[in-house]
């Protein structure tokens, strides 16, 4: 129902607030594919004629995304323009609007689509997950590792364990060598119960990931994420009719295309579905439902987004049982949390707040030493 119905569900958009949205941390982190020392993300705010406001986030994690902040802020400055007016309950005609006129730039669409189920679940005056037709549900994130000397990784991991970690993400990808010690060291370290995830970020050919998945494949390690690189589905197929170790998705699956070839070709054994990757929740939901579709089973993955981001994808995860594993992390490495409500974590539990929408914002004091730029 359009606002000239006067309908009970006509809203418009009035102004939306684009924030330059910075966030330290607590020391650099490093993967197969470079070096990261600041969450640098992108912070929308839309504001409605019935004083609704919906909050999104995006965390343009350029090495994988091809984004960057300063690009992605000046993409939101043309897509808030596009939703001006339009009634943010009609959230596929918003995201539709948004693809049609950019199709690249997923993480910005990411916030927009964000704001908009935020808006979404508070005009029903659910909690998203409700909003999702889901309910609330026990999540339990691992904790990741990123790449230094197999010494400083195992000293991670016995932190880990003692925190009470029932999964460790360790990152890889850089030679064979390296890679499988870091593997036997951390293993030996923390015992054979607490399940390795290994993560190597396309920083493998066909036949080093081969090698090394063979030589951890008895240590427990419960899947690798991307061995090879993202347009190599033929190499992905391969490596898992070989591998002792399942091998899962992330940045060869995108949105709802990626992932019909992956699940076509049997390319690999799980998904990894990021919101910041894939577009935001109304893609991701998608990609989800052709994977339980198939039987291949879901991880909630994340960017560097802050506890905001972080809690609409726990209500994502939440609502959807595919989701099996949940890698949400990234609150760990900030040096600062500017965020009131939202998800809270429990030691490595994420608790959902019962708030209508997200349930999370930005605290107003640090919003004020942001750059803004509005859109009216």
């Amino acid at each position: 129902m359009d606002h000239r119905d006067g309908g009970p569900y006509s809203m418009r958009i009035t102004h939306i607030d684009l924030y330059r949205y910075d966030i330290p941390l607590k020391a650099p982190i490093a993967i197969s594919l470079g070096i990261i020392d600041h969450a640098r993300n992108l912070l929308i705010r839309i504001h409605t004629d019935e004083g609704l406001i919906g909050w999104g986030e995006g965390s343009p994690f350029w090495m994988i995304v091809g984004e960057t902040q300063a690009s992605g802020l000046a993409a939101a400055q043309d897509m808030a323009r596009l939703l001006l007016g339009r009634n943010p309950l009609d959230i596929e005609g918003c995201l539709e609007a948004l693809l049609r006129y950019l199709p690249g730039h997923p993480t910005t669409r990411s916030a927009f689509d964000m704001a908009l189920y935020d808006l979404a679940a508070k005009a029903a005056n659910m909690p998203l997950y409700h909003h999702l037709g889901g309910s609330k549900r026990t999540l339990t994130t691992d904790e990741t590792i990123y790449i230094n000397p197999a010494e400083r990784m195992v000293e991670d991991a016995l932190r880990i364990k003692e925190k009470g970690g029932e999964a460790v993400k360790v990152k890889l990808g850089t030679n064979r060598r390296d890679d499988i010690r870091r593997v036997e060291a951390i293993r030996q370290a923390i015992g054979d119960e607490i399940p390795i995830r290994t993560d190597a970020n396309q920083g493998w050919d066909t036949v080093t990931a081969s090698s090394v998945l063979q030589a951890i494949g008895n240590l427990n390690v419960e899947y690798c994420e991307q061995p090879i690189k993202r347009w190599d589905i033929t190499g992905l197929k391969r490596i898992r009719q070989q591998s002792p170790v399942p091998i899962m998705a992330d940045e060869s699956l995108f949105d709802s295309r990626d992932a019909i070839r992956l699940m076509r070709e049997e390319a690999v054994d799980y998904f990894n579905i990021k919101l910041s990757k894939s577009g935001g929740m109304y893609e991701a939901l998608k990609i989800n439902a052709i994977a339980e579709a198939a039987g291949i089973a879901c991880m909630i993955g994340c960017m560097s987004e802050s506890r905001l981001a972080i809690t609409a994808n726990a209500h994502f995860a939440s609502a959807r049982t595919n989701v099996t594993f949940f890698d949400l992390d990234a609150p760990f490495e900030h040096a600062h949390d500017p965020v009131t409500g939202g998800a809270v974590y429990n030691g490595y539990q994420v608790e959902l707040p019962d708030s209508p929408g997200i349930g999370a914002e930005v605290d107003g004091a640090f919003l004020q030493k942001l750059d803004v730029v509005t859109i009216r």
